[in-house]
């Protein structure tokens, strides 16, 4: 009797994930965490009216959703000023960028990304047997012209850059991002990840026309809209690349529920603002209890705020340690010199006490 038989590539890569849930770490330690600021969620919620249209498709969900997402679809061309076949809907970002590498990327094809950018683009790549080449932040932000360079000499298919940046929060303008397409080599596609958009100063979101081939930018319900337990995402690019998704993109991944959520957090643009002022908030009380502490915040343009330590990583991961065991679930970059810091999501203002009250013991039993 045999098993699968699995491709070689298939058969070397690892069995795990980018991620280890707080769900998992809850089962872990026997005890559920008393604030959760690690996943970068949006702990004020979706929409009142996005609650309230899930709610209301929940009866329908026993019929398939529209496969063309066309309402979602129409309201987001509509908003962004493209046409409707600029838009592309999946589940969540995540699973664009793996349909995405699906399309670009096969076994040896070169791809450049920062050196302890999105994991989860990384595990994409690696799984379609693509070539992974990395370049370092430079002064906590991602280096674009690194990037450029990179690209150029590998002849990679692909280049991924977020901005704003997970996981050190950091921001390049939007003109400098359209400055640098004048460097973009000829048949590498840009994935810009604007996940974190809706929380940047204005004018981080750079002019790109929609129809450039070069370029596919990438957006969430996840955070600003908080809706990232329903996975929706969005992308905006050239027609012919978009179309080209319905080659390989489960037809049915979005459920009603999801799109009717979706649809009606878009457009309640009071809520959202309200969001990105309580966001705004959090950033700002965070960088306080930080300092407090003798730490040192980082600029943020995102729903988190990055804060250094002041030692190395072994440090780092012993103050993440014990924010842990007191019952407080944050994250930290995974890659040297961003694994000096901690990363803590915005919260609620009762989440921030609790951390409040964590962190000092937390930094005591590092340095002890």
């Amino acid at each position: 009797m045999t098993g699968p038989r699995y491709p070689d590539l298939i058969a070397k890569l690892p069995s795990s994930v980018p991620f280890v849930g707080p769900e998992v770490q809850e089962r872990q330690r026997g005890a559920p965490f008393l604030a959760r600021l690690g996943a970068n969620e949006s702990v004020f919620g979706p929409s009142p009216f996005a609650v309230a249209a899930m709610q209301d498709a929940a009866g329908q969900s026993w019929q398939y959703a529209d496969a063309t997402n066309y309402d979602l679809i129409q309201a987001i061309s509509s908003h962004m000023g493209v046409r409707p076949d600029n838009v592309i809907i999946g589940e969540g970002i995540d699973s664009l960028l793996g349909y995405l590498v699906r399309l670009l990327v096969t076994l040896g094809d070169a791809v450049v990304t920062s050196d302890g950018a999105y994991p989860t683009f990384n595990y994409h790549v690696t799984g379609y047997g693509g070539t992974l080449h990395k370049v370092p932040f430079r002064d906590d932000h991602e280096d674009i012209d690194a990037l450029m360079d990179k690209a150029a000499e590998v002849d990679a298919k692909l280049i991924y850059l977020s901005n704003p940046d997970n996981p050190m929060g950091s921001w390049h303008s939007g003109s400098r991002i359209e400055r640098a397409l004048e460097s973009l080599p000829d048949g590498t596609v840009l994935l810009l990840d604007e996940a974190y958009i809706e929380f940047a100063p204005e004018g981080t979101a750079p002019v790109i026309d929609a129809d450039d081939p070069r370029v596919i930018r990438m957006r969430t319900f996840s955070k600003a809209f908080g809706m990232a337990g329903a996975r929706v995402g969005y992308g905006i690019g050239a027609p012919d690349l978009i179309k080209s998704f319905d080659k390989v993109r489960n037809h049915f991944g979005m459920s009603r529920i999801s799109q009717a959520g979706a649809l009606a957090a878009y457009e309640d643009i009071a809520w959202l603002e309200e969001v990105v002022g309580l966001v705004a908030e959090a950033r700002d009380r965070i960088t306080a209890i930080a300092k407090a502490n003798g730490l040192t915040p980082l600029p943020s343009a995102t729903n988190f705020v990055t804060v250094d330590c002041g030692q190395d990583g072994v440090f780092a991961r012993a103050v993440l340690a014990a924010l842990i065991e007191e019952g407080v679930f944050v994250r930290m970059p995974f890659v040297s010199p961003g694994d000096r810091c901690i990363r803590i999501s915005a919260g609620l203002p009762a989440d921030l006490d609790i951390f409040e009250a964590a962190l000092p013991r937390a930094l005591e039993k590092a340095r002890g």
